[in-house]
């Protein structure tokens, strides 16, 4: 990539912040967090899909950095068995307050009973972007699985020890860092995201 504007993201997880500077490593142009570009935005999360979400925090720090690449992501676990509980409402699922721990617990407290598929459950990401020039594009995607009997593993967060990988034989938060990120709905989507903004901005 050539000299670019720089890309804001709104958020303020280094976590996010991390995965997403691996991805556009040869972006060549500062990658900052809202925080670290001065922004500061709290927008009410009033969509009724991630994706909608996604551009709903974009667009509220594009409001306040009109002239930056501003991107914004949506995530949660969806279960099936709980009709797609608690999907966009993930982090305030039970209450934001609510530790994890309590919310990872009370999901397998609900699927008590319930064996194999009858668990599927997936993460579920989607990337907004806004440029400049107002064009604004969405990427998603899923990193599927079941509901562990039990949770498993410290490399991650969230809902990340819960959520068992078939073909892996393990959770999410089992996974080495590099290897999670190769396969999760956040880098899969951020990844998607690289390929449509290198194309805009060769679009000019």
């Amino acid at each position: 990539m050539t000299k670019k504007r720089r890309i804001v993201f709104a958020t303020g997880n280094q976590d996010k912040m991390r995965e997403i500077r691996e991805i556009f490593a040869d972006y060549d142009g500062e990658i900052l967090s809202m925080k670290e570009a001065g922004a500061a935005a709290e927008p009410d999360e009033n969509g009724s899909t991630f994706a909608e979400n996604a551009m709903i925090k974009a667009e509220a720090v594009h409001q306040l950095l009109p002239e930056d690449i501003v991107m914004a992501d949506d995530s949660g676990l969806s279960v099936d068995a709980l009709g797609g509980e608690p999907g966009i409402y993930s982090a305030r699922w039970l209450g934001r307050e609510t530790p994890y721990k309590e919310k990872n617990a009370e999901i397998i407290r609900r699927l008590t009973g319930l064996t194999g598929k009858a668990r599927s459950a997936r993460f579920h990401a989607a990337i907004a972007c806004i440029l400049p020039d107002g064009r604004h594009f969405v990427t998603e995607a899923v990193m599927e699985g079941e509901i562990a009997e039990k949770p498993a593993g410290k490399n991650g967060f969230g809902y990340d020890p819960i959520l068992y990988l078939p073909e892996y034989g393990r959770c999410s938060a089992e996974l080495p860092e590099e290897e999670k990120n190769a396969i999760s709905h956040r880098g899969k989507a951020l990844r998607l995201m690289r390929k449509k903004l290198l194309a805009a901005l060769q679009e000019g």
